[in-house]
């Protein structure tokens, strides 16, 4: 990337669409964006996954909250493997991999609910979300790969713009028809059941959340039919050109010098805790400041992603005008700021500037991701693999919050998300700036 890249008003930012995205690889580009919304789709489906398995099968937040744990702990796991995978073979093979580890996670959740136990469904989370994390680490640095390096934010954007059209569907397969199907029945009622009227129930409610899955990967083998026969844009890595030394041991020490890489790191670790902490606490924060039930408040969630994907458009058009960095500041700002009336006003208030945060962090994943791969060259594949272990974030910073909620209080739990932001308003400021 040029620095043209980074500069507020640059030609480089003004180009239109189609400098941005050339015709020549107009059809692959509209493939792996579909890529994007799967991923969203999979990502809240799961979120809806945490009120519905506590309900189901009578958790704690804390307990509930492994559903992040294992979804985002496969992306640190497979990420780095991903990367070695595509290094020896092509962006697109990782690609398919990513996909059919993806369908075949879907297909695991038939057995999960003839079992009707919380493991297998942990496991089949793991199988799908390690499918994830080979499919972003391949499509993210693709599409940054594919075209003119001076435009490849802003790519990026785009393709990302199309991640909560996913996310909407998933928060809508989620309240309309996993969540309106949990029996109102209370935790003390369930306990009181005998196990037959209690296995009636449960396997209603799993089913439920069964059914979606199995269409999902009906849609994904689709997909990946599409990617396998389409011809798809060959990339050609610095490293090679350069003859640098390609060893992993090599490559990370490349990387580890490369300081606005490592914050960049950090900061999406910082990030991606926030928003899976934000948006997999939505239901319950509104249950316990507004009221009402999981499927009522599922319509925050929807909100929130509704507004997510209306402020993603928004902000790839400011970023015409806008320095990406700087935006990333301006908003991580806001949503500090809101985080704060969160925490300390609560009630309906709260959960107003609980959706006003999915408006700040539209434009987060894909700048973060740009900036740090700013300079990295050849080793973008190792760079993109290492952002997307910072995925991790999500894993551990959600756990962190349901613990601290199930301590003293969902609202308190918000600290973690405020320290995130607070990180990447210095990493908007200074932190990206390549030393």
């Amino acid at each position: 990337m040029t620095d043209t890249l980074l500069a507020s008003g640059s030609g480089a930012n003004k180009k239109s669409t189609a400098e941005v995205i050339p015709k020549a690889i107009l059809i692959p580009f509209i493939l792996l964006t579909s890529c994007f919304a799967l991923w969203g789709l999979a990502n809240n489906m799961t979120d809806v996954l945490i009120a519905q398995f506590r309900k189901v099968f009578t958790l704690t937040d804390m307990q509930s909250g492994l559903v992040q744990t294992a979804f985002y702990g496969a992306y640190f796991v497979l990420a780095l493997p991903a990367a070695l995978f595509i290094q020896r073979y092509s962006y697109k093979a990782g690609v398919l991999l990513g996909l059919g580890m993806f369908a075949s996670g879907a297909l695991l959740f038939y057995p999960a609910a003839q079992a009707m136990e919380y493991m297998p469904f942990l496991m089949a989370l793991f199988v799908l979300a390690g499918g994830l994390s080979i499919l972003e680490t391949s499509a993210n640095p693709y599409i940054i790969a594919m075209g003119p390096q001076e435009t490849a934010t802003r790519r990026l954007n785009i393709a990302q713009a199309f991640n909560p059209v996913g996310s909407i569907t998933g928060v809508l397969i989620g309240k309309f028809y996993i969540l309106s199907q949990l029996n109102p029945a209370t935790d003390v009622e369930r306990a009181a059941m005998t196990s037959t009227e209690l296995g009636v129930i449960q396997t209603g409610e799993l089913h439920a959340v069964m059914t979606p899955y199995l269409f999902v990967a009906a849609v994904i083998v689709l997909v990946w039919l599409a990617i396998a026969f389409t011809k798809m844009p060959a990339t050609k890595d610095a490293v090679i050109e350069t003859g640098e030394d390609q060893s992993m041991r090599a490559t990370f020490g490349r990387l580890l010098q490369k300081k606005h890489f490592v914050r960049g790191v950090i900061g999406q670790f910082f990030y991606i805790g926030a928003q899976i902490g934000c948006w997999s606490w939505t239901i319950r924060y509104v249950m316990t400041q507004v009221g009402g039930t999981e499927a009522d408040a599922s319509t925050y969630l929807l909100i929130s992603i509704v507004t997510f994907s209306a402020f993603r458009f928004i902000c790839v058009g400011l970023m015409k005008y806008v320095a990406p960095e700087r935006l990333l500041a301006v908003l991580a700002l806001v949503a500090s700021l809101l985080v704060c009336v969160v925490m300390g006003v609560g009630g309906i208030t709260g959960a107003y500037a609980l959706v006003g945060i999915s408006a700040c962090m539209s434009l987060m994943f894909p700048t973060i991701f740009g900036l740090s791969l700013h300079g990295l060259g050849g080793d973008s594949k190792f760079g993109g693999s290492c952002l997307i272990m910072a995925i991790l974030g999500g894993a551990l910073l959600t756990a962190i919050m349901g613990q601290i909620s199930d301590s003293i209080g969902i609202q308190a739990s918000f600290v973690i998300p405020l320290i995130g932001f607070l990180y990447l308003i210095y990493f908007g400021l200074k932190g990206y700036k390549a030393d």
